[in-house]
């Protein structure tokens, strides 16, 4: 048995009907819950993680309008693409990287840079934050602002494509996805391991440093470099 099945059980077998709505909401509500703690990290203080988890069950309940049939495994990627969208689409629309902020991230990057030539080598995320004058909470939330449009950008291929049409086309939607993964098979294996341990296994910045024995600062500027190829390799294919 999967874990989805474990966290999300299926109805059961000798009810003919589909979920209520608030049968939905009680069931899938961790499923609302993940895609929040997900993007917790990445919003700053625009939205509160009530708000977001308010948004995220409004998607929820107009994907179980949406989807067709019974809420089988398809309907927790159905659903959960479109909860992660949908706070997405939010935190876009308020503009959640103000100029200060986009400031800070760039200072951070400036500073690494500046570290990296003056050491010799990359610094430990130490350095980097006793040099900004920074405790390391603050350090890390600055850290996951640089990291914030890349991540935004990746997210945005894996949950639509490069270039749908159509969304509610299955066909194309499966061919941009197996498009996603021939790209992301062109990259280095750590970029692909690190890609993996941050999407699909749902692990920090710090826990993959940890994993990988890198600095955070580090598996950010490969996470960051990761996207940018992919966004080159799909712009080559598109020619």
């Amino acid at each position: 048995m999967s874990a989805a099945q474990l966290s999300y059980p299926p109805q059961s077998e000798s009810s003919s009907s589909r979920l209520s709505e608030a049968q939905v909401m009680q069931q899938y509500l961790p499923l609302v819950k993940r895609s929040v703690s997900q993007l917790r990290s990445h919003c700053g203080t625009v939205m509160t993680s009530e708000d977001m988890e308010q948004i995220g069950l409004m998607a929820l309940l107009e994907s179980s309008r949406r989807y067709p049939g019974e809420y089988d495994n398809g309907f927790l990627s159905f659903a959960g693409q479109r909860i992660r969208g949908a706070i997405l689409d939010e935190l876009r629309r308020q503009d959640w990287r103000p100029r200060p902020v986009r400031q800070q991230a760039h200072e951070l990057n400036d500073r690494v840079r500046s570290l990296t030539k003056q050491l010799g080598r990359p610094p430990s995320d130490l350095e980097v934050a006793d040099a900004m004058g920074l405790s390391q909470q603050q350090y890390r939330e600055r850290l996951y602002a640089s990291q914030s449009e890349s991540m935004k950008s990746l997210d945005t291929m894996l949950s639509n494509g490069d270039s749908f049409k159509d969304n509610n086309n299955v066909i194309e939607q499966f061919s941009a996805k197996q498009t996603l993964l021939s790209a992301i098979a062109k990259l280095n294996k750590r970029e692909q391991v690190i890609l993996s341990l941050y999407y699909q296994h749902e692990l920090n910045l710090k826990e993959i440093a940890g994993t990988l024995g890198l600095t955070e600062t580090r598996i950010c500027q490969i996470h960051k470099q990761a996207v940018k190829q992919l966004q080159q390799i799909y712009q080559q294919w598109d020619r």
